[in-house]
């Protein structure tokens, strides 16, 4: 069972009266996000909480999908990257003592105990020892040298994880004497550039360590950083960026300004979770519902198909050929965990699962060894160009070790690991979620602390059906809660071989109750149909399940950089025509589809092993050219087919399969 924190009235009028002052310091919420007599919540539980590091171990294709992680940058960066090398500020040495290190951290520990890889456990604890072993008398830890807040923020979440993975007895005490430190400093050396606008990142070891020990300057702590940290919930009431960003629209000319850092896509993926995790802490009703507003504002002024916004470096409009950022796509997948856990919405489970098999791998190349900084979703060249970004430089599509910029060297080991310690959950009744789906092995405690272990058997999102095989379980009875995407309209669950009377509903959590016993099978379908989304200039995109599908095009990898032991650059060609419209007819536009199965046995984010092919007829439209070295935006939907032009049979592979694609397609009508 778990256990959930209890304030005191005390403490909650301890925390109110913070509140107010960090009201009056913060700029009001308008009126149209105040809810009339909400209360404010004193580290309110979430819905569900996350299970330890450690309890669910990735099998199948997705601990296969780790090993190719762990074999590449991620398994070996510190061997010839400065920036993680012996002499790392974080290490004791003389370099790089910003982000890069805690980052780093941050990927390695979930992918080093997901994999249960004992030379990787190595590599993490001495960024664990170094950082522990760093504190000093009064409370401060890390570089000397390093003067801002938002490093520690993220050495803390690391240490969160490292703890509940081996229950090391130094951490707990090591956050509260820095959190004693930190709320001493705070007024004298505030929060600067972006720890404004990451404060809320910090709420979570707070609250984490606050369900350890009760600890009342908690609560102060939360509030100072309120009271310092930028409002988001406000920021998106009053939205400035229904435009796409330039460099002079952001005036980046005077360095990190304001206006630039709430633009910024990763500062925006973090704030996601922002208003709610505040509104959970010390904030209010409205600051808990402020997440459905921002999710409505990115989709509607800079949303693209493959589930994200844009965001290179900053917003940049709807169109397929603007970029991502990858730093913007794994902080968007942890945001989406916690915000699962926090709210308990299934919506936010379907959004994490749509990047986690889509925009996460498309930035990779197969082997893990190189990736992109931005991925586009009609992305074909890669090549170091003059592009159509809001800000940033020529390399930034190309596949490197740290194309034009190292951030996403350091952020990128997160993303997959952090996916696979978050597809179970625990809930507050005693029993457990199926948060996410994957091939894995949950072992863990329920009522009473019994142990139950759970195999989930698929190849899903793949395949349709998730096998949950249960090895091991207690005498009492407790509840298993399946989550029913919102696209899974007839999807079927059956227990030992038997179908349910109530059906599951799409966009809800399906709840078993009974005592479970070794050998009970519970299947889930999700039947898959192929499903047409309208999107920029009349254009559509095709999606499948979970996945969203891309022209399948030839490419050619030019090496443009060797490093000896080291990840090398390249640059990517098509080899084959990209420029189709889709014959789609109407009313039927998704029997147009046929659906080929293909093995799970390869590396499955690759041209050559997407475990699935779609096949559709397309029409060539020579017209459709490139524009500053991408795609041009897709020509206004619907297109006369040209004269003479005879229909082909197109190929359409998993989005993060493709490394050149066509994701947004314009639709031929016919003749």
């Amino acid at each position: 069972m778990l256990s959930i924190p209890r304030c005191s009235g005390l403490l909650i009028g301890i925390l109110l009266a913070l509140q107010a002052q960090a009201q009056q310091a913060r700029p009001a919420a308008p009126a149209s996000a105040t809810v009339p007599g909400a209360k404010s919540a004193a580290f309110r539980p979430g819905a569900f909480q996350a299970l330890p590091l450690g309890a669910i171990r990735p099998e199948g294709w997705l601990r296969r999908q780790l090993e190719i992680q762990a074999q590449g940058l991620s398994g070996h960066l510190e061997e010839f990257w400065p920036d993680l090398s012996a002499n790392s500020a974080w290490l004791g040495g003389t370099g790089e003592g910003w982000e890069r290190g805690p980052y780093y951290l941050d990927g390695l520990l979930p992918l080093a105990y997901g994999l249960d890889d004992a030379a990787l456990k190595t590599k993490a604890q001495k960024w664990v020892d170094w950082a522990l072993q760093s504190q000093r008398p009064d409370g401060s830890i890390g570089p000397v040298k390093n003067q801002d807040w938002w490093p520690n923020m993220l050495v803390l979440k690391s240490l969160m994880q490292y703890q509940e993975a081996t229950g090391d007895k130094r951490v707990v005490p090591f956050m509260e004497k820095y959190f004693t430190y930190q709320s001493s400093q705070l007024d004298k050396l505030p929060l600067k550039e972006w720890a404004v606008f990451r404060w809320a990142e910090e709420l979570l070891p707070i609250r984490w360590t606050y369900q350890k020990t009760k600890n009342p300057l908690l609560l102060k702590l939360a509030g100072q950083l309120a009271q310092q940290g930028f409002n988001w919930q406000q920021g998106f009431a009053n939205f400035p960026f229904a435009q796409p960003t330039t460099v002079s629209s952001l005036k980046l000319n005077a360095g990190n300004n304001n206006l630039a850092l709430q633009a910024h896509g990763v500062n925006n993926a973090m704030a996601l979770k922002m208003p709610v995790l505040w509104g959970m802490t010390g904030g209010t009703e409205a600051d808990r519902k402020a997440i459905y507003q921002q999710l409505a504002t990115l989709d509607q002024y800079h949303g693209l198909p493959n589930g994200m916004f844009s965001s290179d470096e900053h917003f940049a409009g709807s169109s397929p050929s603007q970029g991502t950022e990858l730093c913007t796509v794994v902080e968007a997948q942890y945001s989406y965990e916690e915000l699962l856990a926090l709210l308990g919405d299934p919506l936010f489970g379907d959004r994490l699962e749509k990047i986690t098999f889509n925009a996460l791998p498309a930035t990779f190349d197969p082997t893990m060894w190189a990736h992109q900084y931005d991925q586009q979703p009609n992305q074909v060249l890669v090549s170091k160009a003059k592009r159509q970004w809001s800000t940033n430089g020529d390399e930034a599509n190309l596949f490197g070790l740290e194309p034009h910029f190292g951030c996403c060297t350091a952020n990128l080991h997160q993303g997959w690991p952090k996916f696979a310690s978050h597809l179970w959950m625990a809930s507050p009744d005693g029993g457990l979620v199926a948060a996410a789906y994957a091939p894995s092995k949950l072992t863990t405690t329920v009522r009473g602390n019994e142990q139950v272990v759970v195999r989930e058997e698929t190849e899903y999102p793949f395949r349709e059906t998730i096998r949950f095989v249960v090895e091991k379980a207690g005498k009492q009875a407790f509840p298993l809660r399946l989550r029913i995407p919102a696209w899974a309209t007839r999807s079927v669950v059956t227990v030992n071989g038997k179908a349910l009377a109530k059906a599951p509903q799409a966009g809800t959590f399906y709840e078993l109750k009974q005592a479970w016993k070794a050998g009970d099978v519970v299947e889930l379908r999700l039947p898959m149909a192929v499903r047409v989304v309208p999107g920029y200039q009349k254009s559509v995109s095709v999606e499948r399940g979970p996945l969203v599908y891309g022209l399948k095009l030839g490419e050619q990898w030019t090496k443009l950089r060797d490093r000896p032991n080291a990840a090398d650059d390249y640059e990517v060609q098509a080899t084959t025509p990209w420029n189709y419209g889709l014959l789609l007819p109407k009313g039927q536009s998704t029997a147009a589809f046929q659906v080929k199965e293909r093995p799970t046995t390869g590396v499955l984010f690759s041209p050559e092993g997407a475990p699935v092919e779609l096949q559709v007829q397309g029409i060539r439209l020579p017209e459709w050219q490139l524009a500053e070295n991408s795609a041009a935006a897709p020509p206004l939907s619907p297109v006369a087919a040209p004269a003479g032009a005879k229909s082909e049979t197109l190929t359409l592979i998993p989005y993060g399969s493709a490394k050149l694609r066509i994701t947004s397609f314009p639709v031929v009508s016919a003749n």
